[in-house]
């Protein structure tokens, strides 16, 4: 079996549904954005724009002007725009929704932006450390692993994963499970040459493949990338203890330390995401809504997610929607 498979730590105790009236901040992870998708929200929500003036002031490049001219999904420019309009649609939400959370998570690239609103470290060092791992993650992807991608699927359950997995394992071919986000979706890396026969034998059981990812992510076989980081770019910075409980994607524990949110961006590149787990703590906090704060496509509509919670989508489009007027007195 590949590693990433292990089974989930047991739940923690669930709260009753009457006392679940707390809001959790989740920021999600990052997909491809197309400029125009998110460009107005960047350059004219007043929450954005001082973010990206104190980002732009960091790089010391335009995020606009970079931004539109990027033509890969995960540049630099692009991680730190994602960065961006994730921390300032939670202010957003907050100022709009009232939103005050009692917990926070950030499954995979969200991770960055939990750690500037959880307090772990100021935000102009987020953006200093967004794009150094960004630098440090495409020098290591060019040289290193060039034949892995990760691909997203849905519609194929784990019992019927398994046995499509053991088959990869008889034949040693490599692969490792990458993010777990309900019980029939799940990422998967591999070498690319095994890729269309992968789809194929999931296509075969009714599932869906969905998006091939590049370069790839969350795998144990990313382990020197993980000493670079751990070596090279966060002596840099000295965390704080977050301000407000945040709950680790790859298992759903709490972390509520500096070493700990150290520790939860190094383990982030090696380990993978079980976004199951991070529900289950969450309800466990007492969470009945969570406002996710960013473009997404994925954490907020899962079955887990909306099947538990109240969903508030704080994405781009949502926050330059007018607001509607209240009603004239009769």
């Amino acid at each position: 079996m590949a590693p990433g498979t292990a089974a989930p730590p047991p739940a923690a105790e669930d709260a009753p549904e009457e006392r679940r009236t707390g809001t959790a901040v989740v920021f999600p992870g990052m997909g491809p954005v197309k400029y125009a998708d998110v460009s107005r929200f960047l350059l004219t929500s007043p929450h954005a724009r001082r973010l990206r003036k104190a980002a732009e002031e960091v790089l010391g490049y335009s995020l606009a002007d970079r931004y539109r001219e990027s033509e890969e999904d995960y540049a630099e420019v692009a991680q730190v725009v994602f960065l961006v309009n994730c921390l300032a649609l939670a202010e957003w939400a907050r100022e709009r929704h009232g939103v005050e959370p009692v917990a926070c998570a950030g499954p995979s690239f969200g991770q960055k932006a939990v750690t500037a609103f959880s307090g772990a470290l100021p935000f102009p060092e987020v953006v200093d450390l967004t794009a150094r791992l960004a630098r440090c993650e495409a020098d290591y992807f060019a040289r290193e692993h060039r034949d892995v991608v990760t691909l997203s699927f849905v519609r194929v359950p784990e019992d019927e994963l398994a046995p499509v997995l053991a088959e990869m394992d008889d034949r040693g071919a490599w692969y490792d499970i990458s993010c777990h986000l309900d019980h029939d979706f799940f990422m998967v890396s591999l070498r690319e040459g095994e890729l269309d026969a992968f789809q194929r034998r999931l296509r075969s059981l009714g599932g869906l493949p969905l998006y091939t990812m590049r370069p790839p992510m969350h795998s144990a076989a990313f382990g020197a990338l993980r000493r670079t980081v751990e070596e090279e770019v966060l002596p840099r910075y000295r965390f704080a203890d977050p301000r407000l409980p945040v709950v680790a994607d790859q298992d759903g524990t709490v972390v509520d330390t500096a070493e700990g949110m150290r520790t939860l961006l190094l383990d982030g590149i090696v380990r993978p995401v079980r976004w199951p787990d991070v529900v289950r703590t969450l309800r466990g906090l007492g969470v009945g809504r969570v406002c996710v704060a960013g473009p997404d496509g994925l954490f907020g509509r899962v079955g887990c997610t909306v099947n538990t919670f109240d969903v508030l989508a704080a994405d781009p489009r949502a926050a330059l929607r007018p607001r509607t007027p209240a009603p004239l007195p009769a």
